[in-house]
Parts: C-alpha cells; structure tokens; sequence
C-alpha cells in the first residue's frame, strides 16, 4: 500500500487529506504540538519537526513513498533553506520516495506585460519570494535526476477559496493599480485535486501551471468580490502613486501582470474544474 507524507499542513493539505481517504497512510509534518491533535482528528499520523530545524526530521528518512510537498521558504534567506534540509533527512536512508510533488509558483516567470505564457517559457523571477522558489525547483529537480524519484512541479498562482479571499482589503480601502494588471487563480479544492492527479498521471521532471480557465484584470477580480460580497470599490491610482503609500511586500504582487495558458496540465492529468473561474464560484 501506499504512504504519503504531507509537508506544509495547511489549508491545501486539508483540501488533500480526504481525497487520500483509502489510499494508504498519511503522515504530515507539524512544527507545533498543539497542532497535532486536529491533523489526527482529519485521519493523518502527524510527526513532530521543523523544515528550519533538520536535527528534527529524521524520522522522515525512508518514511513514505509519495511526498507532497506545500511548504513555502523562509521569509528571508536568499536560498530555500527549507527544501534543502528536506531533501537532505529524505535522501539519507536506502528507501528513497518514488514520488515528491512540489506546488511552487507562476510567479517565478516574473511580469510579461500581460502576455500569455506556458511551460515552456523561461522563468524571470522578480522579487526575492520569487527567486526562493526558483532555487526550490532546481533542488528538486536534481534530487530526481541523482536518485530516480518523479517530481513533479505544480506552479500556482492566487489561491483562493471560501475562507481564502482578500475581503479585509476591500473593507480596509486599500487601492489598485490603475494599470489593471492581468491576475490569474485557482480555487483551493481544484490546487488539491492536481496534487492527488499528480500522483498517478504527472510525467517525472514534469512542470504543470495550475490555473484555472479565465485569467482576469485585477480592476474586475476585486470589483466582482466587492459587488459580491456588498463593500465598495477601493480607489485606483498609478503605480507611482502606490509606491509611495504600500510596502514592498504589497506592492510587489501589483506589478506583475501575466495570463497563464493550462493546456498542459488538462490534456495530461485529464483535469476539468469545479471552479473554472472566480467568477463562477462567485455564482
């Protein structure tokens, strides 16, 4: 029988836990210990460790056959430090896993203007959030070339979900950008349903986009939430405006305008979405 190993228990690992239901046992990683009674109560065997703290994953070593792989970088370090230690308590043991999924990010291809873009394009990150998940990618990837294991990249963008939205922004003011840049998304259970589709389906040293149907301009993502959900708009103003009054961290997610194809990732992991826009989850 299988085994699975979750690390990063958050919002997506719950969404993953019951698609697992009857697949085999799943382990997920929890930093804190008054963590660990509602990952049981959800059905998993959480283990006790910190991905900043690798004296603490040694019991990950020859532990499962499919990891999966939510946990973002540090806030701070240049590298993924955290991957890197990850790697390193899996690859020490002679049971090595036979499959890792990564979900990582479509902000590694940085801006293109608006312009459509797919797997094949060059990734061009921007900020140093960014760059941390480039440097995540690399490891992965030579991980499998040096020890067999299928990994396989899904990059993501916003996610989203019923008690995922960004509605505090809204009632906070906060502006936009007057160049409406174009944003992309996908609905949390949909990011779930790639991990578990992933697993049986996705091709080893593969990379998939996981987006959903109808990429949008940021003026209408926000303004559909706002009519939804009864606040008002917030005002626009130019990005140079905004530079002056948001921080770095804000602000960074309001300069990058890209539309992301997921052709790839339908075709091969035959993939249709609860949610194939925000605007019909909305509905």
């Amino acid at each position: 029988m299988n085994s699975y190993l979750i690390i990063g228990a958050g919002n997506v690992a719950r969404r993953v836990l019951p698609l697992l239901k009857g697949s085999g046992p799943v382990f997920t990683l929890c930093r804190r210990t008054e963590a660990m009674p509602q990952w049981r109560t959800l059905g998993a065997l959480p283990i006790l460790g910190d991905l900043d703290h690798p004296h603490t994953l040694l019991r990950l070593t020859g532990l499962s056959h499919t990891v999966l792989h939510f946990a973002p970088p540090g806030p701070t370090s240049q590298d993924d430090t955290r991957t890197r230690h990850l790697l390193a308590a899996l690859g020490r043991g002679t049971s090595l896993p036979q499959r890792l999924i990564y979900i990582s990010t479509t902000g590694v291809y940085g801006s293109s203007a608006g312009d459509w873009l797919d797997e094949t394009s060059p990734v061009r990150p921007h900020t140093a959030r960014a760059r941390r998940r480039v440097h995540a990618e690399t490891q992965l990837r030579a991980f499998g070339r040096r020890t067999g294991c299928r990994v396989i990249i899904l990059r993501a963008p916003g996610i989203y979900g019923e008690h995922r939205l960004p509605l505090e922004r809204l009632r906070k003011g906060v502006p936009l950008p007057l160049e409406n840049p174009w944003t992309n998304h996908i609905h949390e259970l949909d990011l779930a349903r790639s991990v578990v589709a992933a697993c049986t389906l996705g091709k080893s040293q593969r990379v998939y986009n996981v987006v959903d149907d109808q990429p949008l301009p940021m003026g209408e993502f926000y303004g559909s939430l706002a009519q939804h959900h009864h606040l008002p708009l917030p005002p626009f103003l130019p990005l140079c405006e905004l530079e002056k009054i948001l921080d770095p961290f804000n602000l960074s997610f309001l300069k990058e305008s890209r539309r992301i194809h997921n052709q790839r990732i339908k075709q091969e992991l035959h993939l249709n979405w609860c949610y194939p826009s925000v605007l019909s989850f909305l509905k």
